[in-house]
């Protein structure tokens, strides 16, 4: 079942990036994996993907030693970070999409022991879950990002309010794409698997696919 999803999916990614005269590889498929074991990683990792997704630390910190040495894969932590996880989060991590303070990226930047992948999450919903930096204060929380020697500013990410449908979310990704240029970043993660077309015709680089790999999460 994982690979008729896998290309399916990447059939639609390929047809959102031609639309967009954009080519395949400059998109990056993030392949979500919270809730799921890690049989599941080894599984998508043979079919040739390489980036996986986590939103607990903890949930990941069971996993990781589970999992096969499997040359090339690249582990993203895509939840919210309490700073007093930063450590631990270094360690287990080689990007962390969702930088939102100053104070943040310190801590980041004093745990890591190499260069670290950040990108720096931006709160474009009104909804009070969603967590990230307001769009006024995104310059500062840049220029401490690349004050840290330890870590390295990939670019922005961001999650649009929820909606069943895809398009809501164009503006939400467009808005993203002109803060990213504004700020001389080049890295937009945004879309997951009910807008990432969407998404790519707006420029992401890099899209956050869970339930379209992988069929729907446990409920806990």
């Amino acid at each position: 079942m994982l690979k008729e999803n896998l290309d399916a999916l990447e059939d639609r990614i390929l047809r959102a990036a031609a639309r967009a005269g954009r080519r395949r590889d400059e998109i990056t498929l993030l392949a979500v994996t919270k809730k799921f074991p890690a049989e599941i990683i080894a599984e998508a990792a043979s079919l040739g993907l390489h980036h996986f997704g986590e939103n607990y630390v903890q949930e990941f910190e069971g996993k990781r030693p589970q999992l096969p040495l499997i040359a090339g894969l690249r582990f993203h932590f895509i939840g919210h970070l309490q700073a007093n996880k930063a450590r631990k989060a270094v360690e287990l991590f080689d990007t962390v999409e969702t930088v939102d303070s100053a104070r943040l990226a310190e801590r980041l930047n004093q745990a890591a022991t190499k260069p670290l992948d950040v990108m720096i999450e931006v709160k474009l919903s009104p909804e009070a879950a969603k967590a990230g930096v307001a769009p006024d204060d995104l310059p500062a929380v840049i220029a401490a990002v690349r004050a840290c020697p330890n870590l390295r500013p990939c670019g922005l990410m961001t999650m649009p309010p929820w909606s069943g449908e895809a398009e809501p979310s164009r503006p939400y990704f467009r808005r993203l794409r002109c803060l990213a240029e504004e700020n001389e970043l080049a890295g937009l993660s945004m879309g997951m698997s009910h807008d990432f077309e969407v998404a790519i015709e707006e420029g992401a680089t890099l899209i956050r696919i869970g339930t379209a790999l992988f069929g729907p999460r446990r409920r806990e």
